[in-house]
């Protein structure tokens, strides 16, 4: 069974006063998680960490014995990649029933990108504009698709990558848990292989560095700890507009 080596850094950046973001290294069942407060002041931060700890505790108990299944079983998806997807809509339900419990959390919510390795596979599952990275052989690829308006302009062909990072609706995100009644999460399975690296991040980082400038700072440095730290350092040095998490995963 493949094993992996992981580090993660949550930093405020230098204009937020609040640090709204929240994620999960669990090195023994292999989830991790990040998500990514909405909702101004202290509620992002309560979205994001509702929605990090019914993740963790479902996939926990999805995997450790038999479990009444909420949602339908997906026969085209392994067993920890519905444990996955389950626990994220889940997670949603629990920030949807925080909400109605204290009306003073209305418009709160959390992006969510996830992680879970199994044997040889692992179950990639996001909502919102947190992202899941992967470098293989030198060559950085993004497994996820930002679930904002401006991305679906440019899949649409009516904006290009560089007007979408520029433009004012930049920050507007189509899906989020807490938002719709019913959520829809993407899942993904892949084959991992030794020597990938994975990372998991906060839009914090995407908006203020390229593609290319994070495949920089991962490619160079063999440390997880050096690379998150140079990775929130770089995101701050170029305003540090929001907050900043990243998560990094080494398969030895």
């Amino acid at each position: 069974m493949l094993q992996v080596k992981a580090c993660g850094l949550s930093d405020v950046g230098m204009i937020r006063i609040h640090n709204e973001d929240c994620f999960e290294i669990d090195a023994q069942r292999q989830l991790f998680v990040v998500a990514d407060g909405m909702g101004g002041h202290s509620h992002g931060e309560i979205a994001s960490r509702i929605a990090v700890e019914s993740i963790r505790e479902f996939v926990d108990r999805a995997l450790d014995q038999d479990q009444t299944w909420p949602f339908a079983y997906e026969a085209n998806f392994q067993h920890h990649s519905n444990a996955l997807k389950s626990a994220i809509r889940l997670a949603h339900n629990s920030v949807l029933t925080a909400i109605q419990r204290d009306v003073s959390l209305h418009g709160m919510g959390t992006t969510v990108a996830s992680f879970l390795l199994s044997r040889d596979t692992a179950a990639v599952a996001h909502v919102g504009d947190s992202r899941v990275y992967r470098l293989r052989e030198g060559v950085l690829e993004c497994l996820t698709q930002d679930h904002t308006w401006v991305n679906e302009q440019v899949l649409a062909g009516f904006l290009s990558e560089d007007q979408a990072r520029t433009h004012p609706l930049k920050n507007v995100v189509t899906r989020a848990l807490g938002g719709d009644a019913e959520i829809d999460v993407d899942l993904q399975e892949i084959d991992v292989e030794p020597g990938d690296l994975y990372l998991l991040c906060s839009d914090g980082l995407t908006t203020m560095l390229r593609d290319s400038e994070i495949q920089g700072l991962v490619t160079e440095h063999r440390s997880l700890d050096k690379i998150c730290r140079l990775l929130v350092q770089e995101a701050n040095s170029r305003g540090g507009l929001d907050n900043v998490t990243v998560l990094m995963v080494r398969v030895v």
